[in-house]
């Protein structure tokens, strides 16, 4: 009797510590679900996924986002300027230009956005066409009819490049097309057309389209510029910085790895781009792996010295309705200390 009782107590002792035990994995499993509720964030695309924002993507895909404790939505551009949306606390985070960020900052109303990163180094765009228009410098635009994207600023490189090699813009016929495709407008309707050599002089490349390339940097280094870059607002700057941290540091993650890897991170973006031209995408996510970063030590930094330059020739040029506060319209303070 005495060992029956003895081995009562013992079992009464080993369901009371399983019931601890049990009771203790509960807790700590609460604790982790607690952990794993994730904040969400927006961030709103300038265009349509391409490789520009390969790092996202790849922040996305490889859980960057998710180990700083974020739900990153990346929203497409439907209706509506991404400045505007994002000044108004409509997205958390947008994808935009040096040039769209200085107008907004100058305009009547001025935008209170900041870019807080660059996501490429250098202005990779210019003025193409095919080798048999012979337009080999801005010289040679004279007589030439060019395809516009309607905008004021194209109209103002174009006599930058032409008055630096003494060439008559009078004499150059702009046409506003409605078919914003190169190789169509090009064909078809006009001589030469403003490109992004990352996706269309490198797609120029794989179709086996020879064309010459003036990028605008080369003719005029007041043209070199940061395009594009990652926005917030200044509202989320002032009240939560700690999420503009975050964010940064697992973007900065994707774009490192993009740079090292980039066969695989094309991959990340192309599950969200299925439509995308494969050849084309791999090509030019091999160029922009040298242009992330070009010249810099950290991804994303960018220099006052290069929005003073670029902002006082928007000024000169009519396109700002008030003088330009450089120092206001971005920041390195988010990016992650190498």
């Amino acid at each position: 009797m005495k060992k029956l009782g003895l081995c009562f107590l013992i079992l009464i002792i080993l369901i009371g510590s399983l019931a601890g035990c049990k009771s203790q994995k509960n807790d700590e499993s609460g604790t982790l679900n607690e952990a794993k509720k994730l904040e969400k964030v927006t961030l709103i695309l300038d265009w349509l996924p391409n490789t520009n924002h390969t790092g996202i993507y790849t922040a996305l895909e490889k859980g960057y986002f998710a180990q700083e404790g974020l739900e990153v939505e990346i929203i497409q551009p439907q209706e509506g300027d991404v400045n505007a949306l994002v000044g108004a606390g409509k997205g958390d985070f947008g994808i935009s230009f040096q040039e769209q960020v200085t107008m907004a900052r100058c305009a009547k109303n001025p935008i209170p956005i900041k870019a807080i990163a660059a996501i490429i180094q250098h202005n990779t765009s210019g003025f193409a066409s095919p080798v048999e228009k012979g337009i080999k410098t801005p010289k040679d635009f004279e007589g030439k009819k060019y395809g516009s994207w309607g905008t004021d600023l194209e109209r103002a490189f174009l006599k930058t490049l032409m008055e630096k090699e003494g060439a008559d813009f009078n004499k150059l016929e702009i046409l506003d097309i409605a078919s914003y495709d190169f190789f169509t407008s090009v064909t078809k309707d006009v001589d030469f057309q403003w490109i992004f050599y990352g996706w269309d002089g490198i797609a120029a490349e794989v179709k086996n389209f020879p064309i010459n390339f003036i990028k605008l940097q080369d003719v005029d280094p007041q043209l070199d510029f940061y395009t594009p870059v990652i926005i917030t607002n200044e509202k989320l700057i002032n009240d939560n910085p700690e999420i503009i941290k975050k964010f940064l540091r697992a973007v900065s993650k994707g774009y490192e790895f993009a740079i090292e890897n980039p066969d695989e991170s094309v991959e990340y973006l192309l599950k969200y781009a299925p439509e995308t031209d494969r050849k084309i995408a791999v090509a030019s996510q091999k160029y922009l792996a040298g242009e992330y970063k070009k010249g810099v030590d950290r991804w994303g930094e960018m220099k006052l010295e290069v929005w003073e330059r670029f902002g006082d020739w928007m000024y000169k040029n009519g396109l700002l309705e008030s003088k330009f506060d450089a120092k206001e319209a971005f920041t390195n303070e988010f990016l992650p200390e190498k």
